[in-house]
């Protein structure tokens, strides 16, 4: 039995997840298509008793603001914005995050505020039930005013126009079909765009916050692993667990490194190898300060998480319509500088967890604490575990370069009307590969931490730590002798970002409390 959501005034991330993760189909409440038709009604109403120029009804766009445009061609002047809009370039972006695109522009639209009808409001939403999404674009993106060109491509099949990504008929792949072919198809006549809808559409920043909310839900996970991982390498190392004692961390109690240090114990109760005595007095920072680095990192989480929940629920197309106040309004909610800054702010900070996570893989390999040299009985003979490490600290470096801001640059556009923007969309794609990339980086320290843990046999870790190890070990075998390492690479990707570790990230907020 399918699942509705039923579209309302406010969508949470968390709520945003489980939409996605289980396929519910939407639909608009009474509430919302109320709210809509008041809004579309009134505007009818205001440009039937008016004919003064109001931005993007009846005049031109951008530093054509002052051009206006006859009544009689409103409706062509929105379907050429779409078409002239429509000038992605560079890779396809990732299905999930198109649906995630086409949910967040119903919900925007939804609230009201924006001027379109509820015919074109219920069309996405039928592309959202039947799998049908938009091809669009990675680059094109000022992230102001909004994500003209991507929501372009995402919203020029209601025309008839632009492509979709169809599943095949195996089911097993998705491929590209004419927009004009599908609608066809399924019966459906192309929208009629009304006046402010082609604007409406393009105006706003669903292709940023898409990205940030596909990041956000990998994210979650890679916290988890990140401290899973890490409690991995510490036992792995034979270290301390004293830098990890909740009175230390009340002397400096930030949420993140409070919440860090919590995780690190509960992922190491009942392991035998940490109640072991230690002959060294103290270990290094990569492990030692794990509290500090991920936990400043999970702050940050923190900011990223409200950012999106801001975003998500909320109108970010131009002008704005306000029924109640007998006024249209037109302003800069467009303007992508408060995803910018936090896309920028989380990079930097997903970024340092793979940054300590390479660093606590080279001592792994380093040939001390009892460890062969590269993790491997036959040294010399065997190269072991020594070339991933040079993969990760490649792409270490590779998020040093991929973490420079995009919040801080801009570019003049459209004739100096849109003198300043924020490059959103940029730090949402960089974002994007920053996190791929962590997810690369902490595999290769699992691969080289659970390895390392054969070699305190017959001493064991935690039960959860050895429960998971048993499993990975079905889907990665332990190295005896040299072999082909990128298909391991490649496993132990796919296990750390599918297997639930069932943690709640949100419980730990009450823990300093």
């Amino acid at each position: 039995m399918t699942t509705k959501y039923f579209i309302t005034n406010e969508l949470g991330i968390d709520r945003l997840q489980e939409v996605i993760s289980y396929n519910y189909t939407l639909e608009l409440s009474p509430r919302v298509i109320k709210e809509i038709n008041k809004c579309r009604d009134y505007l009818d109403q205001k440009m039937s008793k008016s004919s003064d120029p109001i931005y993007g009804i009846n005049t031109g766009f951008g530093s054509l603001c002052n051009t206006v445009i006859e009544h009689n061609e409103l409706s062509t002047l929105q379907e050429n914005l779409l078409r002239s809009h429509a000038c992605g370039t560079g890779e396809t972006i990732d299905l999930e995050i198109i649906k995630i695109m086409l949910l967040l522009k119903i919900q925007s639209l939804s609230l009201g505020n924006s001027g379109v009808c509820v015919e074109t409001v219920q069309r996405l939403i039928d592309f959202y039930n039947h799998d049908l999404l938009p091809v669009v674009y990675e680059q094109g993106s000022l992230g102001a005013s909004g994500d003209l060109a991507p929501l372009a491509h995402l919203c020029l099949p209601l025309i008839g126009e632009g492509y979709f990504w169809v599943a095949s008929k195996t089911g097993d792949d998705y491929e590209m079909v004419e927009a004009a072919e599908v609608l066809k198809e399924k019966g459906w006549e192309p929208i009629k765009l009304k006046s402010k809808e082609g604007l409406a559409l393009i105006n706003g920043t669903q292709f940023m916050s898409s990205i940030g909310a596909h990041v956000y839900m990998k994210s979650k996970n890679i916290i988890q692993w990140a401290h899973f991982i890490a409690a991995n390498s510490l036992d792995a190392f034979d270290c301390r667990t004293e830098p990890f004692h909740p009175a230390l961390h009340q002397l400096r109690p930030y949420s993140g490194q409070i919440n860090s240090a919590h995780l690190i114990r509960e992922f190491l109760k009942d392991s035998e190898i940490s109640l072991e005595p230690k002959k060294q007095v103290q270990d290094p920072y990569s492990f030692r300060c794990i509290p500090q680095v991920h936990g400043a990192s999970m702050d940050a989480f923190t900011y990223f998480h409200m950012v999106l929940n801001m975003e998500i629920n909320s109108v970010t197309d131009n002008p704005n319509i306000f029924p109640e106040l007998d006024k249209i309004i037109s302003g800069g909610n467009f303007h992508g500088q408060p995803l910018a800054l936090a896309f920028d702010f989380w990079a930097i900070a997903l970024s340092e967890l793979g940054n300590i996570s390479e660093r606590r893989t080279y001592q792994l390999i380093s040939g001390t604490r009892g460890l062969p040299a590269f993790l491997t009985k036959n040294p010399g003979l065997n190269s072991g575990f020594m070339i991933p490490q040079y993969t990760a600290a490649s792409i270490v470096s590779q998020n040093k370069q991929l973490c420079t801001p995009a919040s801080v640059d801009s570019i003049v556009s459209s004739n100096g009307q849109e003198d300043h923007v924020s490059m959103g969309a940029n730090a949402a794609t960089k974002l994007l590969k920053v996190c791929k990339n962590v997810e690369t980086i902490l595999a290769i320290e699992y691969m080289n931490a659970t390895q390392a843990l054969e070699f305190r046999r017959p001493l064991k870790s935690s039960t959860l730590i050895e429960q998971t190890l048993e499993e990975y070990r079905k889907l990665v075998p332990s190295l005896e002798n040299d072999r082909f390492l990128q298909p391991d690479i490649e496993k132990t990707v796919y296990f750390i970002t599918h297997k639930n570790l069932r943690i709640d990230m949100q419980n730990l907020n009450d823990l300093n409390n």
